[in-house]
């Protein structure tokens, strides 16, 4: 059934358009974190219609942006009456159409403030799809909404227009994924080998990741075993009116949390940890796939020579090296790390091979650093992959 602007517009104005909240919940402690404002039309005689119903017809006007800011006041209603308990963070859900908006944040600021609320407490969510009306006038939007002290969510990513360009381009802070990426229970291989790779990307772009549609206890645990951030789905709560998110929230006075994140970390997120720690002693790490004769690095921070290209050819890589290394060093680094001597290497028993050479900065001053190559078997193919550690050894 579909519904008229005429009738949308009634129904708001007599104020039967409602919020419902749906609760968000960190992935690894099953804590209470923050909500997803969600409208409701329910009519005089108590029925309850669908934003599916609805929503689709208000989109085709302006009559949407009405909508979403009638839900923005009435969060912060919400959130006003939180005051002696816990106040979660709470997104709302804006149309592609206030990307044209003309001042959007200062609107958004003008209300939250109205209220006397920090404006951390309001979260702006947006579907990945608005980047198809102006690529640019987006990425402006999402800065300037930031810049005022907003969060930024995409929503729905996954579903249809999802693409790793806008995922490096777009500065939001939080990432949804589409429940679509779970309808296989997480149980199907490669729907679980597109998840991991998308957590692990978000996460190396500081974006925090949610969970959009979690059913099952099967898909809980691979979400918790890919360093999720936080879970949205019926296996925690269903949306529900504001009287009882309320008590939910002041239910969380009383709750310990977990202190201690080596308690309830995954293992994906130790790994997290780990790379950091890493990166902070080589700040230049190399994967190398010897058998395809191809690298990928994975930083350049604070490292000698930042203008190496993140991937390509091997064997390129190693020219480029010899080239930036001091004339007296540059037989020695071509000897050990030409890809043939490399492999016999390999196939004597040699589990690392190291050197310590000066390397011209991209300043023009040569330095001291120390390049190990440690040899590991993939368990996926016979490829000979090396992953190097490097290092200054001087400032």
């Amino acid at each position: 059934m579909s519904y008229t602007p005429e009738e949308i517009r009634a129904a708001l104005e007599n104020k039967e358009l409602c919020v419902y909240y749906q609760p968000l919940y960190v992935t690894m402690t099953s804590s209470l974190k923050s909500a997803e404002a969600l409208v409701r039309w329910v009519k005089p005689d108590g029925t309850v219609v669908s934003p599916a119903a609805f929503i689709p017809d208000a989109e085709q006007s302006d009559l949407i942006m009405d909508i979403d800011w009638y839900v923005t006041d009435i969060v912060c209603r919400t959130l006003v009456k939180q005051n002696m308990m816990p106040q979660f963070p709470i997104s709302v859900n804006f149309s592609r159409r206030h990307i044209r908006e003309k001042d959007f944040s200062e609107k958004l600021s003008a209300i939250v403030d109205s209220y006397d609320l920090p404006h951390p407490l309001i979260e702006v969510e947006i579907t990945e799809s608005a980047m198809v009306e102006d690529e640019s006038l987006f990425y402006d939007w999402i800065v300037s909404i930031r810049e005022a002290g907003f969060s930024v969510a995409i929503d729905d990513f996954g579903s249809g227009l999802s693409s790793l360009q806008f995922v490096k381009n777009v500065p939001a802070d939080v990432l949804k994924i589409d429940k679509s990426l779970l309808s296989n229970n997480c149980e199907d291989e490669k729907e679980r080998i597109v998840l991991e790779s998308i957590f692990t990307f978000a996460h190396r772009l500081h974006m925090k990741t949610v969970a959009e549609g979690v059913e099952t206890q099967e898909q809980l645990n691979f979400l918790r075993s890919c360093d999720c951030n936080k879970i949205q789905g019926f296996i925690f709560a269903r949306p529900m009116p504001e009287e009882d998110y309320l008590s939910l929230c002041s239910s969380y006075l009383s709750r310990d949390e977990a202190t201690d994140i080596l308690q309830v970390q995954s293992q994906a997120s130790a790994m997290n940890l780990l790379m950091e720690v890493v990166m902070r002693r080589y700040p230049l790490v190399l994967f190398s796939n010897l058998t395809k004769n191809t690298f990928y690095a994975m930083s350049y921070e604070h490292f000698t020579v930042k203008s190496c290209p993140s991937a390509g050819v091997y064997d390129d890589l190693i020219k480029q090296g010899i080239g930036s290394m001091h004339p007296d060093d540059r037989e020695r680094f071509a000897e050990l790390f030409n890809r043939e001597n490399l492999l016999k290497e390999y196939a004597s028993g040699k589990q690392d091979v190291r050197i310590v050479t000066r390397q011209k900065g991209d300043d023009g001053v040569y330095r001291y650093v120390e390049t190990v190559d440690y040899f590991v078997k993939s368990k996926y193919s016979d490829d000979i992959i090396t992953i190097a550690l490097a290092h200054n050894l001087e400032d």
